[in-house]
Formats: C-alpha cells, sequence, structure tokens
C-alpha cells in the first residue's frame, strides 16, 4: 500500500510516552481541517496511545503502519 499524501511531518524518533502524543498535541495545531500529519515514532506505546489520541479528539487515524522499527501513522485533522 502506497503511503497518502501529507501536510506535515512529526518526528517523534527516540522519543518515549508521553512525549510524542505531546509533541503531536501541539503539531496537529499547524495541520488545516482535512489535512494531513504524518507521525514517525520508535516507542511501541504510541501504537495504543495515537489511535486513542485520534478518537478522543475527533481526528482519523487514515493509516497505521510498522516499518522495521519504526511506527508511522497518517492522520487527517478533524474539525
Amino acid at each position: 500500500m502506497e503511503d497518502p499524501d501529507f501536510d506535515l511531518e512529526l518526528d517523534a524518533r527516540g522519543l518515549m510516552c508521553p512525549e510524542p502524543v505531546m509533541l503531536l498535541h501541539g503539531k496537529m495545531s499547524e495541520v488545516v481541517e482535512g489535512g494531513i500529519l504524518k507521525v514517525t515514532a520508535t516507542d511501541p506505546s504510541t501504537t495504543r496511545d495515537v489511535p486513542r489520541f485520534c478518537q478522543f479528539l475527533q481526528h482519523e487515524l487514515v493509516l497505521e503502519a510498522q516499518r522495521g522499527k519504526e511506527f508511522i501513522f497518517f492522520i487527517r485533522r478533524g474539525g
């Protein structure tokens, strides 16, 4: 599957919980409504935290993938 186009990117590699989600919250405010943020992380807890973040704040988790030791998320900003 090909990665979707995205508007902004957050590199959270090397950061541990709760830092990736804290940065995600701040970065998401920079994304226009309907825009997509790509997040790359190495902390396995992001596979739990990012989907919960999306659900709680009504963003769409477009794609979630693991590539080697990296976790990739594409999130569409909700309204």
